[in-house]
């Protein structure tokens, strides 16, 4: 999207980055920026951003079924006790990405979820806290404006660095931050700008 002359958004009806994808865009209006608590939820999701690095979220989209069933479901128990032979297996299966240290990664984030958990951290308490608890409402006209790091992803991506995550980088992180509405950048002209606000409160 692109402002005119007066600083006038134009009209969309949805955010112009998920284009006419009919999956891309029932993500877009169903899932992205609305507020996700559950922490398997949004360790799942927090997996899958990781994933994308180098690549489009689309890939991993069209994906996330077949990483649901190589992963058990995203059970943190069990894929922790993944072992060098279950990682073999991963690494021939079509229906992820095929990288070692992106297999390997989903491994590590499983015991770093665990890890928070035996500490006694929730771990949607534990993410959430960079926001103070609540979404952040933008209010952005164009793309342009949306930023792809913020001080809070930055904090958070150390926070999870130091708990043993890995592909969790700021920019992960704040892709991470949209999809599960800890930030609401859904355009001010997007229908759902308005929906994601809503369900904040």
């Amino acid at each position: 999207m692109t402002s005119n002359r007066n600083n006038t958004p134009e009209t969309h009806e949805h955010c112009p980055w998920c284009g006419t994808d009919p999956l891309y865009v029932h993500y877009h209006d169903t899932v992205w920026g609305r507020p996700e608590y559950d922490d398997l939820a949004l360790f799942e999701k927090l997996c899958l951003d990781g994933q994308q690095a180098g690549l489009s979220w689309i890939t991993i989209l069209r994906k996330q079924a077949g990483y649901r069933s190589a992963y058990d479901n995203f059970n943190p128990e069990r894929i922790a006790g993944y072992d060098d032979a279950r990682i073999a297996e991963l690494l021939t299966d079509p229906g992820i990405v095929r990288n070692k240290l992106k297999v390997q990664s989903i491994i590590k984030n499983a015991r770093g979820f665990l890890g928070l958990q035996e500490a006694g951290t929730d771990f949607s308490d534990f993410l959430w806290q960079f926001v103070n608890g609540a979404p952040i409402q933008n209010h952005w006209r164009s793309t342009e404006e949306v930023p792809v790091t913020t001080p809070e992803s930055e904090a958070m991506s150390r926070a999870l660095k130091s708990a043993g995550f890995t592909f969790v980088g700021p920019t992960i992180v704040y892709a991470f931050m949209q999809a599960t509405g800890m930030v609401n950048d859904h355009l001010v002209c997007c229908p759902q700008h308005e929906q994601c606000r809503l369900l904040a409160y």
